[in-house]
């Protein structure tokens, strides 16, 4: 038995107190804090397990071991035998990283055993394991004989790796190390055995100092992500481990690299430390994978990504056969989410979801139907099961599941429906946690029972039958099979759903009120000045000679003015040519430009079009140059509707949408385009407000 000293103690507590202990008092008890004895109760739980004992609680709170006697006396028997550590396989392994990481080149195996207390047969295990992990991340390690293990990467995949590995096993400790330190409470020796605690102290304060100062939000993992990657740069920057081939990665003038400059700036100052440039590079593309923008914000930069996200929403729709076409929420939030998520994926940093197995249990054909459109929409990404967990729950949001509706029915067909049937049936729900129930039929039963309540039909042998569709599977069930019966489910999904999914749709929406009128006549409201306003205003200037597209968005913004549409134009400019800093406005593979920002001195929404003669070079969304004919321009006030969100992010999805679409608004034919605008916000009435 594995077991440390500290869930050693609780055990036997709750053993001799039972139902008397609280979390609470055995933190207390055994001064730690009540977010370490919930830690420890996880892994207490596991080994209550393997017992055929369970950890409950009564209606006080009081924690309590249920089970038969015999195996509680067998749990205390074993807990006398063993010999707690101090140390987890995860810290032990941790330290082994560290050593790889920071104290090599090469290490000869029985020197690290011996440094980590260990024997060389552990020491391989552990090598194992790690050597999987570092895979992730193109790290490679190696074990030759008379040289050692050794680790061959490049700085950044190092820092990756280490980061990760802290987050994904030791993120609680380092929140919990956050608050104590912020309480005025002194480490001795160093949090999980490497960050200085004065370092993450400061790095705390000034990230957090400089966050508030931009009015950005992060999620709590994605605060704590990046207060522990720079700690980790000013320790492995002081340990002179240097990054190379970091020029071209981030932009030096976006938003990211300019906070990560301020902040390293001050920490420079105050911690006597050398942050680089190419450091702080990698620092800005970490940020850029983390950063959660506001909830509100528009996202008419966002064109290709809104395009693929539309195409997953009527794609999962589709299979689920409930209608979330409209729901400009659901939209949104995945916007948000999965911009940083792509470029988290696309740099190759390891993303942790604690939930994972408890969402793919919970939502298991809403999970197959996300995954099987992100690999329709997206080829060249893959995303983790952790990735789409996450997905899937801004789904499951919007379809107000407490609990999945769909319970998916198999029946496995065997020659005489006993013996290993049974077997097969149990494995199948164990392997595949999305099947709800599995009957079993004998060839003879088979023929005269009714499938239409079966979603699934599963044999281990060739069925005399050709009008049924079914899965061939060997009766032990291997991963080859388990496979074979992932993809068909994912693959079928919209026919397994189709009929259920109706019934509950009907379901749900018999059940509307009658008291959202009053709303659906604000939003009425809305739509109509919005469109109003961009369709009275819009216009196709007609630009001959123009020495620059900053010339024509002066002309522009200038000309708006006069109408009535915005004050202090170069206010208003200054915000455009801003948002042109952070990244390129020119719409890849088109001749066309968007040029957008939300602005308080503007009054109303304006869409509007400049068709140049000669075109002018500007940055595309890409980041490579490009030509530019036709600029397009989106104003909008500040304070926004979530209808007038939903309308400018309608055109702004439209401009790519097709072939069509793509030559009409980089036409300079003013009536065309606006034909264009009409039949969108025609549909658009149709479609969220008339059917509502």
């Amino acid at each position: 038995m594995f077991i440390t000293s500290r869930e050693k103690a609780i055990i036997e507590l709750i053993v001799k107190t039972s139902g008397k202990h609280t979390v609470h008092s055995l933190s207390a008890y055994l001064n730690v804090s009540g977010r370490t004895i919930q830690r420890n109760l996880k892994s207490i739980e596991g080994i209550l397990k393997q017992h055929h004992l369970e950890l409950k609680r009564n209606p006080n709170e009081g924690l309590f071991i249920d089970g038969k006697n015999e195996h509680i006396f067998r749990l205390i028997q074993q807990l006398a035998e063993a010999n707690a550590t101090d140390e987890t396989p995860e810290e032990r392994k941790l330290h082994l990283l560290i050593a790889l990481l920071h104290e090599g080149p090469s290490f000869k195996k029985q020197v690290l055993a011996n440094e980590l207390g260990i024997s060389v047969t552990t020491l391989t295990a552990y090598l194992d394991e790690l050597a999987e992990w570092l895979s992730k991340f193109q790290i490679t390690l190696t074990r030759k004989r008379g040289v050692g293990v050794e680790l061959e990467a490049d700085e950044a995949s190092k820092r990756h790796a280490f980061a990760s590995f802290v987050l994904v096993y030791f993120y609680e400790d380092i929140i919990e190390s956050l608050y104590l330190l912020q309480k005025g409470h002194t480490y001795e020796q160093p949090i999980i055995g490497y960050f200085k605690p004065e370092y993450m102290l400061s790095v705390h304060h000034a990230v957090e100092r400089h966050l508030a100062k931009e009015q950005l939000n992060l999620a709590d993992n994605d605060y704590i992500g990046l207060v522990v990657y720079v700690c980790l740069t000013i320790q492995r920057s002081k340990g002179h481990f240097v990054l190379t081939g970091m020029e071209d990665i981030e932009n030096r003038n976006s938003s990211e690299f300019r906070l990560m400059k301020a902040i390293s700036k001050e920490l420079n100052e105050g911690l006597a430390v050398m942050i680089t440039d190419r450091d702080i590079q990698f620092l800005s593309v970490v940020l850029k994978g983390s950063k959660i923008q506001g909830p509100d914000a528009v996202y008419s930069d966002s064109i290709f990504l809104g395009h693929l996200i539309k195409n997953i929403v009527k794609d999962v729709s589709d299979n689920l056969n409930v209608d979330l076409t409209d729901d400009f929420s659901l939209f949104q939030g995945l916007l948000a989410h999965m911009g940083p998520s792509i470029f988290r994926l696309q740099q190759q940093m390891e993303l942790f979801n604690p939930l994972t197995e408890e969402i793919k249990e919970k939502y298991p054909v809403l999970f197959l139907a996300v995954k099987k459109s992100l690999e329709k929409e997206f080829h060249e990404i893959k995303f983790p099961d952790a990735e789409i967990a996450y997905i899937v729950l801004h789904f499951g949001s919007a379809l107000l599941m407490n609990e999945e509706k769909v319970k998916i029915k198999a029946v496995v067909v065997c020659p005489t429906g006993i013996g290993t049937s049974k077997m097969l049936a149990s494995r199948i729900q164990k392997e595949l946690k999305m099947i709800h129930s599995v009957d079993i039929l004998s060839i003879a039963d088979f023929q005269t029972a009714s499938l239409t309540g079966y979603d699934l039909v599963i044999s281990t042998v060739r069925l005399p039958f050709t009008e049924v569709d079914y899965l061939l599977v060997n009766p032990l069930l291997s991963e080859k099979d388990i496979g074979i019966i992932r993809d068909y489910l994912q693959n079928n999904i919209e026919k397994i759903t189709r009929s259920k999914y109706l019934k509950l749709a009907k379901q749900e929406s018999s059940g509307k009120g009658s008291g959202e009128v009053r709303v659906l006549l604000s939003e009425i409201k809305d739509v109509h000045k919005s469109m109003e306003s961009i369709l009275d205003h819009f216009r196709v200037y007609k630009k001959g000679n123009a020495e620059s597209h900053v010339q024509i968005l002066e002309e522009m913004v200038s000309q708006a003015e006069t109408d009535g549409l915005l004050t202090n134009p170069p206010a208003v400019l200054k915000k455009l040519l801003e948002r042109e800093q952070k990244g390129g406005l020119g719409i890849p593979n088109t001749p066309m430009g968007l040029y957008h920002c939300r602005e308080v001195h503007v009054e109303k929404l304006v869409f509007q079009a400049a068709h140049l003669d000669h075109p002018v070079i500007i940055k595309g969304m890409n980041g490579k140059d490009q030509e530019m004919k036709s600029l397009l321009l989106m104003m909008a006030p500040e304070e926004l509707s979530k209808r007038e969100q939903e309308i400018l992010s309608l055109i702004s999805t439209s401009l790519i949408e097709n072939n069509l679409s793509m030559m009409i608004f980089s036409s300079s034919n003013e009536a065309m385009i606006l034909k264009k605008l009409e039949e969108l916000f025609l549909d658009y009435l149709q479609n969220n407000l008339i059917k509502d």
